[in-house]
């Protein structure tokens, strides 16, 4: 598995749970990184992280606020939890000390203009107290001091380089507005950190990184009453470990045979069918069997309630409830709008890496598209991701797939995602002689052969039943077979 960090014992630390991890290990010693977003986007608390990180490594840390007075900041920094008792303030805001002693304020040197330098006290203070971690919110409130946007340019530069020749790590925040364009400041600092939010989602992504590569892509961000979390997206290509391919059984002898000794173990098997056929309590089957074994298993259900699922498990023979108490089986249910992506694919990787999960199985692909938010029509993508990961790891993916024809027309899939699975097994709804049945077989397995035949499904107090082949039927698919009575 490729590691979430690169020289992470020479990089300083955002601060930021899970940023880092998107950054390579952190900010680079002695650069300058803008942190830059809308009003609200939460800059400031992104920055508190950094400069209490700093403190919590016993490193002085200078907090340069132009934007809202020291108080308002450590009001901020108290809710959340942030112990800034040692953190310097250089108090520059419209109502700070240094705004209200003196009459007028230029960004220049003093020796430029007649009235005083705000660099020059600036460079004063990070001369006495030597921080190792300098915060400057908002860096563009400068731009109103400067006469001209070259002179605004120039002196920023050179605080910048004032701030890395005096051995500190530093961030810049800009108030990002199409009214108010920093592109000026972005050529001027080595990284650029994007923190965005649209349609109540927040995300990070990093646009510029000098010296490092860095996680592509926008990921989750989020603020809870403790801070600031970032989730990375998942890349599958960082993520690998060795694995031997084997035969996972579903201890129903039938349904094995269809899969030609059950499923292999490492791919990702699709249980298709409509409502009520059983895709669940099927991929259930497969998990009590590995539970058996010892093997851990996780169900992550987007459609059903935790109880109801127990109350069906338990009542085909699946002992649900003793393979939780066992540390076999781990149940996740997710309701609508709880998790995003980011975070959700993170669960899988703990589950998976940290606890040794050996099978994972989605409950839901249309459940997966309506509660995980920010996923919308990028649905199939997220799941390709997911599948790549859980192959790369040597783990099994179950994934039930709804289809909404009970009976007429088949499709495998209503969302035309068949490319992504290694086995497809439908379930399939039949009315025959006055009785509605279920059958099952296996349209599709990459890995091996596998029968042909379509099977009647049974789901009892004593569990699954696989029938022998109906080779007699003719036009199961389409949910009113009809009898052939030259079948052999």
């Amino acid at each position: 598995m490729i590691s979430d960090t690169v020289d992470a014992s020479a990089r300083i630390s955002s601060g930021v749970p899970g940023v880092d991890t998107i950054l390579g290990g952190g900010y680079l010693p002695e650069t300058a990184t803008l942190v830059r977003g809308p009003p609200g986007s939460g800059k400031s608390i992104f920055s508190l992280h950094f400069l209490a990180s700093g403190l919590d490594a016993d490193e002085t840390g200078l907090y340069i606020n132009l934007g809202e007075p020291e108080e308002y900041v450590r009001d901020t920094a108290r809710h959340f939890g942030f112990d800034i008792e040692a953190l310097h303030f250089l108090n520059l805001s419209a109502s700070g000390d240094k705004f209200q002693d003196e009459e007028t304020y230029t960004l220049f040197e003093s020796g430029e203009v007649e009235t005083p330098s705000l660099v020059e006290n600036i460079r004063a203070e990070i001369q006495e107290i030597d921080p190792k971690r300098v915060v400057v919110d908002p860096v563009t409130e400068f731009r109103y001091l400067a006469p001209d946007q070259h002179q605004f340019r120039s002196q920023i530069l050179g605080l910048v380089n004032f701030l890395k020749a005096e051995d500190a790590t530093v961030v810049l925040t800009s108030q990002a507005a199409e009214s108010m364009p920093d592109d000026d400041l972005q050529f001027l600092v080595d990284a650029v950190i994007n923190v965005d939010k649209d349609s109540g989602l927040r995300t990070i992504h990093a646009s510029k990184f000098r010296g490092s590569s860095v996680r592509s892509g926008r990921h989750t961000l989020q603020i809870t009453d403790d801070g600031m979390r970032a989730w990375a997206r998942l890349d599958p290509n960082r993520h690998e470990r060795k694995h031997t391919s084997t035969k996972l059984s579903s201890g129903v002898p039938e349904l094995d045979s269809l899969l030609s000794g059950g499923l292999t173990t490492g791919t990702i098997s699709f249980l298709s069918g409509p409502t009520g056929v059983g895709k669940t309590t099927t991929g259930l089957q497969f998990m009590k069997e590995a539970a058996g074994r010892g093997q851990r298993s996780v169900l992550y259900s987007f459609e059903e309630h935790r109880q109801t699922l127990f109350e069906r498990a338990e009542a085909v023979n699946i002992p649900i409830t003793d393979m939780i108490d066992r540390g076999t089986l781990h149940v996740e249910v997710i309701g609508p709008g709880e998790l995003t992506v980011d975070e959700f694919t993170h669960h899988i990787r703990t589950e998976v890496e940290d606890n040794d999960a050996e099978i994972v199985m989605i409950d839901g692909t249309s459940g997966f598209e309506q509660s995980i938010s920010g996923v919308g029509a990028d649905s199939m993508q997220h799941l390709v991701k997911i599948g790549r990961y859980l192959r790369n790891m040597g783990v099994t993916g179950l994934v039930t797939n709804e289809v909404h024809q009970i009976t007429g027309e088949f499709r495998a899939t209503d969302q035309g995602m068949s490319y992504l699975a290694d086995t497809i097994v439908v379930l399939r709804h039949v009315e025959y002689k006055g009785s509605l049945r279920k059958m099952i077989g296996v349209l599709k397995m990459r890995t091996s052969d596998y029968e042909n035949q379509l099977r009647e499904l049974e789901i009892t107090e004593h569990g699954l039943r696989v029938g022998d082949s109906l080779p007699e039927l003719r036009g199961i698919l389409t949910g009113t077979p009809t009898w052939d009575d030259d079948a052999e």
